[in-house]
């Protein structure tokens, strides 16, 4: 009995309405409070109780926050013994004067009605009032890319008032960057949020005048495992895949082709998928530079096996025209070289029948020795003709596996420093 008479319900005691205590029908709320004096003060803070999402491709977030405004309207003002305040839900902020503040740059936002209006109107007896929101709001983030994966981005969200000026109403941060308090459980999957802070200018508009503007300002530095793990660790293991091919033997034409196809084919595939979850800027972003660069490596493994086959098919031209420019039937008696073409008639083989085994076997060193003697005698002549360059040009030709073999350490070796330089610089 002794609780219930301490918190007795006020509605049964008091016998009028709360519009008749508050006085709201004996003014005209649709003006603003002290009209036509100075500027009426609103304080505001924030709470921001999740940032829901940030979309790269649409350049914009998504915040749910409790906005809460601090003034005071001595219109309101009640006669208070215990000096109490009164706090009543969205049903009377209709019926009163409430500051118009608004998002700039927002795309959606609503105030939150579940079950209820999310809305909280608490009045003091000397008429200070607090009127407390919970919203979601989609705002627009201007990002910039060119460091992308290894940026930052700092966006805000800002509040004005819509109708009055800074000569009406001036709204102002109530405590400082104390009017920004987070929540210590916000966190994002692919940003990690370094800084939460306030700030506050004028606005000007050609047609209305100067506004006190407010912003919430974070900035979000992103978290670059994911793209390690994504991106750029299969990109380099394509770009090491194709020098694979370096070891295999040059004659492999199918198993060098397929593999360097492969690798092309995978890079183009994954600058595709990277691609596809980002805005289309019109600049070169930090992934863009690591994985083209990587795709010109991969390109130019190709190209120096195109370059391989190509030299090993002139060798092998100029060989086949050295084997018809000097045939084995050089400076050799017509029955024996008929002895060593394979055909010969039966008179040959009669005449050859006085040779033994082992002076046949003489003979045909003798003529092989004597053919290649030809064939370097006839070569070194001609080299005397072509000159120095002559030379040169035949020794590349007859070591085409060199190509190989200096592959081996300038691919590894100047992809090595692109990384150097590229963590160095981005990172």
């Amino acid at each position: 009995s002794h609780i219930y008479k301490k918190n007795h319900d006020v509605t049964k005691t008091w016998k009028g309405k709360t519009e008749q205590l508050l006085r709201v029908h004996d003014h005209d709320f649709t003006m603003r409070p002290a009209f036509g004096g100075p500027a009426i003060p609103v304080g505001v803070d924030v709470q921001v109780e999740s940032l829901d999402s940030i979309s790269e491709v649409d350049m914009d977030f998504t915040m749910t926050l409790y906005l809460r405004h601090y003034w005071k309207d001595e219109r309101l003002s009640f006669p208070s013994t215990t000096n109490k305040s009164m706090t009543f839900d969205g049903r009377l902020v209709k019926k009163i004067w409430v500051p118009d503040v608004f998002f700039v740059h927002s795309k959606r936002s609503f105030i939150h009605d579940t079950t209820t209006d999310n809305i909280m109107l608490r009045v003091f007896p000397d008429g200070h009032v607090l009127y407390s929101m919970r919203i979601t709001v989609t705002a627009m983030c201007n990002m910039d890319f060119s460091r992308f994966p290894l940026d930052s981005q700092t966006c805000s969200l800002e509040l004005e008032s819509y109708a009055y000026t800074d000569e009406d109403l001036m709204l102002y941060w109530k405590n400082g960057n104390e009017s920004l308090k987070t929540d210590e459980k916000i966190s994002l999957s692919q940003f990690l949020i370094q800084k939460f802070h306030t700030t506050s200018r004028l606005a000007f508009y050609s047609s209305t005048g100067w506004y006190n503007r407010l912003y919430i300002n974070f900035t979000l530095r992103r978290h670059i495992f994911f793209f390690l793990l994504q991106t750029y660790f299969p990109a380099t293991l394509m770009v090491m895949l194709s020098w694979v091919s370096f070891w295999i033997d040059r004659r492999a034409v199918p198993a060098r082709v397929s593999l360097g196809i492969t690798t092309v084919l995978t890079m183009s595939t994954i600058i595709t998928g990277v691609n596809a979850s980002m805005p289309r800027v019109s600049y070169i972003k930090a992934v863009d530079i690591y994985l083209w660069i990587s795709f010109v490596f991969v390109f130019l493994s190709v190209l120096e096996y195109a370059a391989v086959n190509y030299l090993t098919t002139v060798q092998e031209r100029k060989e086949r025209k050295l084997r018809e420019r000097f045939p084995c039937t050089c400076g050799i008696p017509h029955s024996k070289t008929m002895m060593l073409d394979g055909n010969y008639s039966e008179s040959d083989a009669n005449s050859l029948a006085g040779y033994t085994r082992n002076q046949m076997v003489l003979e045909e060193e003798k003529q092989e020795k004597m053919v290649v003697h030809l064939a370097m005698s006839n070569e070194s002549n001609s080299s005397r003709k072509r000159g120095l360059k002559g030379h040169v040009g035949l020794c590349i030709i007859q070591n085409t596996h060199a190509i190989d073999k200096y592959s081996r350490l300038i691919f590894p070796g100047t992809y090595i420093f692109f990384n150097l330089i590229y963590w160095s610089v981005f990172s």
